[in-house]
């Protein structure tokens, strides 16, 4: 399918889904929002589709006869905009398959919010990651001020929301908000390794996983141990259960089914 302001591909069972308004930051707006929600509901029906990552495309310029080159994944609402934004987020937040953010430069506002939704956030230690809402009189409203203080802690979501300045990558790695951090030219590889490594899992499993650890986050443990233990019941029943067993005893890899 032929988007205006995304460009999807899918290789080796992950997706990817790259926001394509360098020219704005890939700010977001309604386009990008309709079709990054329609992105997700086409990968979320796909079987050969097994863990989904979300990026930016850069923005390039000509300056002095040379590339000026800066990086984003998004710098957010775009605040021209005059028609509602498709509520990406929340579905990003419920997805069954494993997502990851990719982030290489600006991740402000609700472009950090987006990551924020993610189950993975991986940086580069030269991104700028930022809340910055404060400073046009308004609050982080897709999510951030509940999602940042729950990967980062009350007190340092307080400081960075309160704040409304930026940190980089590497200091976003240090205090949690970033799951991965490393160099520029190497986020891809990394990114792309550790997204083949859980798209080689049987996919019933990574989806009861999710399932288990997002929902029993929210109860009380007697309530997620229960759960859990219906979910591991779930999971004996299935064929990709036998063949992980059968795999086991003749040293061989798996062949999953995703029954």
């Amino acid at each position: 399918m032929a988007y205006e302001t995304i460009i999807t591909e899918v290789k080796n069972r992950v997706a990817r889904i790259t926001f394509n308004r360098p020219q704005r930051l890939n700010a977001i707006n309604s386009v990008l929002g309709r079709e990054v929600k329609e992105a997700l509901d086409q990968f979320a029906g796909d079987d050969e589709v097994l863990v989904l990552v979300l990026t930016g495309n850069p923005r390039i310029r000509e300056k002095a006869g040379r590339q000026e080159i800066k990086h984003c994944f998004s710098a957010g609402w775009d605040l021209s905009e005059t028609e509602p934004v498709e509520p990406i987020v929340e579905m990003i937040a419920a997805y069954e398959k494993p997502v990851i953010a990719m982030i290489n430069g600006f991740a402000l506002g609700g472009g950090c919010e987006i990551a924020l939704a993610c189950d993975f956030i991986f940086a580069s230690d030269s991104s700028e990651i930022g809340l910055p809402e404060i400073n046009r009189g308004l609050l982080p409203g897709w999510g951030g001020t509940q999602r940042l203080s729950r990967r980062v802690g009350v007190s340092r979501a307080k400081w960075m929301i309160l704040g409304g300045e930026s940190i980089s990558g590497e200091e976003a790695g240090k205090i949690g908000l970033a799951d991965f951090v490393g160099q520029k030219e190497n986020l891809d590889q990394a990114v792309s390794a550790f997204a083949a490594k859980i798209a080689a899992k049987p996919p019933l499993g990574l989806k009861k996983i999710k399932e288990v650890i997002g929902r029993g986050y929210e109860m009380d443990l007697a309530d997620g141990l229960k759960l859990e233990q219906e979910a591991l019941g779930f999971l004996m029943q299935t064929e990709d259960f036998r063949e992980g067993i059968a795999a086991f005893l003749e040293k061989r890899e798996p062949r999953w089914q995703g029954r």
